[in-house]
């Protein structure tokens, strides 16, 4: 049994807590009750709509990009989306990827290479959605060289992974036939382990080939992403920040780029960091700075865990259950002698 000072769970939340009480320090309970008294309602409130209207969005793509082998109901596409960010969130570094990989694989029924295929897609799309609103918001706001620098490199890989991908679609049955002609034989465990990969991560990113679906999904993005930079700004509102709507923009992008592979359990500490730091350039105080920071964060996870929990109700799942799923000796045990990943049979 691994204990629990060798979890990553562990340590991350360790680093969570002490940025948390690194940026908290300097604040005084007299300038928490002060600002607090000063919140404009109407505007958090509106920041929070948008928050949920952004997970939806988001949760609507994920039904489209899956539409073409799975029909998913309205409301459980969007509940069951919600949950696998939670989960997502609750796990530190990308260990939450393969618990939510686990989760949409179970309750979709489809093949854990198709979602995650799927989840490629998202981040595609994502990436995609993101150098757009770089190059609109710089032509308002000047990047500082850093960030310019992480731009490039995400907006290389983004090609690159693009081109991967329609790759493969386009060399499919070539790569079936030169696996078929070089492994069948002398590997043929193997061979049937890798074309049954080609053939189900094929499927997933069947969405590329579809100008509709391919269309859909990237207003569904453009549409997230833009409510989610509402939200942002309705909180500045609700501050009394005097920063522009692309200054919500240039928030949410640095944020991204800053919490591209997140180190802390929903990013604890991590986020408080980023976007206090990113408001210093704004000229915002620093306490006001963490306090919007705190006050984002539990915005942004505000609608997974209502939704995702709806979920879990419904659905009478155990979130903890599947996250342990992830564990090294679970996935070990799931490792045939000739180091294939052993998979449920679903369609």
């Amino acid at each position: 049994m691994v204990r629990f000072w060798k979890k990553k769970q562990f340590w991350g939340g360790l680093i969570g807590l002490i940025l948390l009480a690194f940026c908290i320090k300097d604040i005084r309970l007299q300038e928490l009750r002060g600002l607090l008294s000063q919140l404009d309602p109407v505007a958090l409130a509106l920041s929070i709509i948008a928050s949920f209207v952004f997970v939806i969005l988001r949760g609507l793509r994920y039904k489209l990009v899956v539409s073409q082998q799975s029909r998913l109901p309205f409301i459980r596409s969007i509940t069951l989306y919600s949950a696998g960010q939670a989960l997502n969130t609750i796990m530190p570094a990308l260990t939450g990827q393969v618990g939510r990989l686990i989760l949409f694989a179970r309750k979709i029924g489809l093949r854990k290479t198709y979602i995650f295929s799927t989840i490629i897609l998202e981040i595609l799309f994502d990436a995609i959605s993101l150098i757009i609103f770089v190059l609109m918001a710089s032509l308002a706001f000047p990047f500082p060289d850093r960030y310019r620098f992480i731009g490039y490199i995400i907006a290389g890989a983004t090609v690159a992974l693009l081109v991967l991908l329609y790759a493969l679609l386009h060399f499919q049955k070539g790569m079936e036939e030169f696996g078929r002609r070089r492994m069948r034989d002398r590997w043929p465990g193997a061979y049937i382990t890798v074309k049954k990969f080609i053939r189900s991560f094929a499927k997933g990113i069947e969405t590329l080939r579809s100008s509709q679906y391919l269309a859909g999904s990237m207003i569904y993005s453009l549409l997230a992403w833009t409510v989610h930079m509402m939200a942002i700004y309705f909180l500045f509102l609700a501050f009394g920040f005097d920063i522009s709507f692309v200054g919500a923009a240039v928030l949410m992008i640095i944020n991204t780029l800053v919490l591209l592979i997140p180190i802390t359990p929903g990013n604890a500490g991590t986020f408080e960091v980023a976007v206090s730091t990113s408001l210093a350039a704004f000229r915002v105080g620093r306490t006001d700075a963490v306090l919007f920071a705190l006050a984002l964060h539990f915005i942004d996870i505000l609608p997974m865990f209502v939704l995702g929990l709806w979920f879990v109700h419904a659905e009478r799942l155990s979130l903890r259950k599947i996250s342990r799923e992830h564990e090294d000796e679970v996935i070990y045990r799931r490792i045939s002698e000739e180091g294939a990943f052993i998979e449920e049979e679903t369609v």
